[in-house]
């Protein structure tokens, strides 16, 4: 199971980066932010991917979510506002 946090920058499908594009078809769970992205985000996730809309819920349940997945041997994206590493609500 892995966990891959993913900056979905200003939330338009058309401008993720190919790597984010990759780990959204490839992840069993999507985490994100229903409230912040276009839906056409999600269309990368395959048909089979357990959408997770986070807008109603607090850290501890979204971090319960990534512990289940890894329980259930999962991988995980969770798409962050913006960009993770500089800087994501």
């Amino acid at each position: 199971m892995t966990v891959h946090f993913v900056g979905a920058g200003p939330g338009a499908a058309d401008l993720l980066t190919l790597r984010a594009v990759n780990f959204l078809r490839a992840a069993d769970v999507c985490l994100y932010a229903g409230t912040y992205l276009d839906e056409d985000v999600l269309g990368h996730c395959h048909d089979e991917a357990r959408l997770v809309d986070t807008q109603h819920l607090n850290l501890d349940e979204i971090t319960g979510e990534i512990v289940q997945a890894h329980t259930d041997g999962l991988d995980v994206v969770r798409l962050c506002s913006g960009d993770p590493t500089s800087y994501s609500a």
